[in-house]
């Protein structure tokens, strides 16, 4: 085919290559007023499948041929020359029949070979039985791949502890109106935390140690953690000030008081005296949380020492990697965080331990509680009421998906929907508080079919 100068309608010349397909040169002759020199000639060139022509092309073709046919013929009219015997209109092909069913296919999900061991369970919590007064326990860890996987389902789901402190703090208004009334009582924060919003376990920080605060003694503190043990039935973690000088003997104490009732001590890190801090644990009877910061070689460090140098069983170690919220470095915590357990499934001995997550650090981000950005020119943040509860929100899932076992949270909202979220993915339809076992943990295998109510 030459090439082909054509005059569109509004008055500009378009210069087509010499090869087209019938579909385009049928579009081009649609509002064609002139045509110069024009010479078209050439072949149809149709590539066959070795079972022959199929029909539905073959109308197709037909079809666009038609088209253009009857352009060139209306054209020929506008010349002065009368095409004789015309083509009647053309009516399109039919279209063949909509499949009713999808093409048969399979669909297999096999095991990561490298996966080949556990994450070390650790039990948190002491019932009756147990020399403790706990109405439940709480066990982490087990797994063996990581979260949600088809091929290994999650032994126990995720829990949430909902954080209590000994005095009242500043904290943002979307947080602080749901405990407004029993900032100045711990045990009684602890009770609706329990009670109110459903949280697994209680997380007791004693905050008021800090020499800087209101240096409050170890004994006096102490008294708080008995409070709260009085108060509620569920597992208990106890955190001092994070002053390294003060909290060995904050937590020592705390340890003493709550003896045989199996708490998290939270916590030992390398910058103060772990060594006295999981000394006080195991003397009396509890876990030890490993506390480092964004540094998979340092929790290895301090994982080791507590094992070899303070002789704590495997089976009361669970790791802090430190969370960095969504807005300042969640990026870097999930990939920390996911690192630890993808070397723990394929046998690092020190790191195969189940994690928790400081989840309320989402509330340091800016974006989480300020009324609206300090950048002039910045789009607006929509309101914080939604805004702070969405960033703890994010921040919980997204680590949930990296290998998070526990998260330590405060809005409610946020613990509701973590809890249902986490719940769905483990196929036992939201039921986030259910039993460790759950209903329908296998039914996961069935996804693509899976109806959510």
């Amino acid at each position: 085919m030459e090439v082909l100068n054509i005059i569109k309608p509004s008055g500009i010349l378009e210069t087509m290559p010499k090869t087209i397909t019938l579909s385009e040169l049928g579009k081009l002759l649609e509002d064609v007023m002139e045509l110069q020199d024009v010479v078209i000639e050439g072949e149809i060139e149709i590539e066959l499948a070795a079972d022959g022509v199929d029909q539905g092309l073959a109308q197709a073709v037909g079809f666009e041929i038609a088209q253009i046919a009857t352009r060139l013929g209306s054209i020929a009219g506008m010349l002065g020359y009368q095409v004789v015997g015309a083509a009647a209109p053309i009516t399109p092909p039919a279209l063949s029949a909509i499949p009713q069913e999808l093409i048969p296919a399979s669909f297999e999900v096999d095991t990561i070979p490298e996966w080949k061991h556990t994450i070390e369970e650790v039990t948190l919590g002491a019932t009756s039985a147990d020399g403790g007064t706990r109405k439940s326990t709480v066990t982490l860890g087990g797994e063996n791949a990581l979260p949600y996987y088809f091929d290994a389902p999650m032994p126990h789901r995720n829990y949430v502890s909902i954080d209590v402190f000994d005095m009242p703090i500043t904290m943002a208004k979307a947080v602080r109106v749901n405990y407004e009334d029993v900032l100045d009582d711990p045990a009684e924060w602890a009770k609706k935390a329990v009670s109110t919003y459903g949280a697994d376990l209680v997380t007791v920080h004693l905050i008021s140690t800090d020499p800087s605060i209101k240096d409050t003694p170890a004994r006096e503190a102490s008294k708080v953690v008995e409070d709260v043990l009085q108060a509620v039935d569920v597992p208990l973690i106890i955190g001092g000030s994070g002053n390294p000088d003060k909290d060995p003997e904050v937590l020592e104490r705390a340890a003493e008081v709550a003896e045989g009732e199996r708490c998290l001590i939270a916590s030992a890190n390398l910058n103060m005296d772990y060594q006295r801090i999981a000394g006080a644990a195991k003397k009396y009877g509890h876990a030890i949380l490993s506390w480092t910061q964004l540094e998979i070689n340092s929790q290895k460090e301090l994982n080791r020492k507590l094992m070899k140098q303070c002789n704590i069983e495997r089976s009361d170690i669970v790791m802090d990697p430190t969370t960095a919220a969504l807005g300042y470095g969640l990026d870097y915590a999930y990939s920390n965080i996911e690192r630890i357990r993808l070397a723990g499934l394929i046998g690092d001995q020190e790191l195969n331990f189940p994690m928790s997550s400081g989840t309320t650090n989402a509330w340091g981000a800016r974006e989480s509680w300020m009324v609206a950005s300090p950048i002039k020119e910045d789009s607006d943040w929509g309101p914080r009421e939604y805004r702070g509860p969405i960033w703890e929100i994010s921040t919980g899932l997204a680590l949930a998906l990296a290998g998070v076992d526990l998260f330590m949270m405060m809005h409610p909202t946020a613990v509701q929907v973590l809890r249902t979220v986490t719940g769905y993915l483990r196929g036992n339809g939201g039921d986030g508080s259910s039993g460790d076992a759950g209903t329908g943990v296998a039914d996961i295998m069935d996804w693509v079919s899976m109806e959510i109510g």
